[in-house]
């Protein structure tokens, strides 16, 4: 008898492991500087983790989970994704209760049953984060920022943003009356699956990627229009924060990801060198999930991107990489000017190998000095009003007690950091 993997669950060979071993590095390396916790998962989880939490009507649910019964006939599912599992380990281990603000990032194999195809398995794997606990516009703009550095420092080019918002709840309820009526006069023209989608989640039609669809989806109204003032504001102010770091992006009103869970902010981040399956990675947020498996509401934002379409792109490539480990800087802030400041430096900062981390949550200067000595960060700057009109400030070596005047910049910074490097 001959014996052969299972279709679509191939082995990773000698040959090609040294680019997976540099991409983990990397997605470490990146993790470190953005101050994201490693989190590692079990393969499997009740399968009502993924039905609810995802949504019983998605395609991922309906026909793509590898679900079984045990011997005590309970239902199991390997995970199809990391992001309801994550989720559940928050809750479970009271990670809500004893700090409920986390940044989190794992690595690891999915599985899902669809047609193997070039960069697409049926065991699979992804990398991604999840941070938890804050409904602060800057954490979606960390996130994304995490993306675009890992992109960077892995060599690739021609990155931008395809951006969008679903709004809340109550106006994805909206949204979805004016797609039903909308699409109410072309369902008939469209495809089975489309069809089936119309009378369980008019959303998922936006999903749909037979060409017989696209034209009604081209002329779909955009969810943009159907947000209330808090989401409206939201999303402003994410693209603000966006434009202020120099980020790339061009809004897609058809963007509403392939999961229930989805709200308010959802992207994509795409590369010219992948051709048209442009997509690396994607995300945004989900407000509702930590509620809807049980737990307090807790608005939370994050990615997921595919290892083996990353890694092909690299192999065509031949890139190598390197290696950073440790949390160097923490960016105290006062006022909305500091906090903007401190956005600019960590993104200069971070691109040269520097991990830096700044307050997210509104914190009083007091809490924030408090947590910056609570995880050892080996430097400090406080930037309020006076640094941001004068552009020079004070660094604090936290181990040596030691401060240096020093100009605000990203270079100027970096010196220092690098030279106590080295000199250690």
């Amino acid at each position: 008898m001959k014996y052969e993997s299972v279709r679509g669950m191939r082995d990773i060979l000698p040959g090609e492991i040294g680019y997976w071993k540099q991409v983990e590095e990397k997605v470490r390396e990146v993790a470190t500087c953005f101050h994201y916790g490693e989190i590692r998962l079990p393969l499997m989880e009740h399968t009502e983790i993924f039905s609810r939490g995802i949504g019983e009507e998605t395609d991922v649910v309906n026909k793509e989970m590898y679900t079984f019964l045990d011997k005590k006939n309970r239902s199991l599912t390997l995970r199809p994704e990391a992001t309801a599992s994550v989720v559940r380990a928050y809750l479970e281990h009271g990670l809500h209760i004893r700090e409920p603000f986390q940044k989190l990032f794992y690595i690891g194999p999915m599985f899902r049953y669809e047609k193997p195809q070039k960069g697409r398995s049926r065991q699979f794997h992804q990398y991604g984060v999840e941070a938890i606990g804050s409904l602060d516009p800057t954490l979606d703009v960390d996130v994304i920022s995490f993306a675009w550095t890992l992109m960077d420092m892995l060599g690739l080019s021609d990155l931008s943003l395809r951006l969008n918002t679903i709004g809340c709840a109550e106006d994805r309820q909206r949204y979805k009356k004016a797609l039903s009526g909308y699409f109410a006069i072309h369902i008939d023209e469209m495809c089975t699956d489309c069809q089936r989608r119309y009378d369980s989640n008019p959303l998922r039609i936006l999903d749909c990627k037979k060409s017989q669809c696209q034209p009604y989806i081209q002329q779909a109204p955009a969810s943009i229009d159907y947000l209330c003032a808090d989401c409206a504001r939201h999303f402003a102010e994410v693209k603000g924060y966006l434009d202020e770091l120099g980020l790339n992006y061009g809004i897609d009103a058809r963007l509403i990801r392939g999961l229930d869970y989805y709200t308010r902010t959802v992207f994509e981040l795409i590369s010219k060198d992948l051709g048209a399956q442009d997509a690396l990675l994607g995300g945004g947020r989900y407000d509702g999930l930590v509620e809807l498996l049980g737990g307090p509401a807790t608005p939370a934002v994050g990615f997921a991107g595919g290892m083996e379409r990353l890694i092909l792109v690299l192999q065509e490539k031949n890139r190598s990489f390197g290696q950073e480990k440790r949390l160097d800087l923490f960016l105290a802030t006062l006022g909305e000017e500091g906090r903007l400041l401190a956005l600019t430096l960590a993104q200069g900062l971070r691109s040269q190998g520097i991990s830096v981390d700044l307050d997210y949550r509104g914190r009083s200067l007091r809490k924030q000095l408090g947590y910056a000595d609570q995880i050892g960060v080996r430097y400090l700057i406080i930037l309020g009003e006076n640094e941001v009109s004068s552009r020079k400030g004070r660094i604090k070596n936290m181990g040596r007690g030691q401060e240096y005047e020093i100009a605000l910049t990203a270079d100027a910074i970096a010196r220092i950091v690098h030279g106590s490097k080295h000199g250690d």
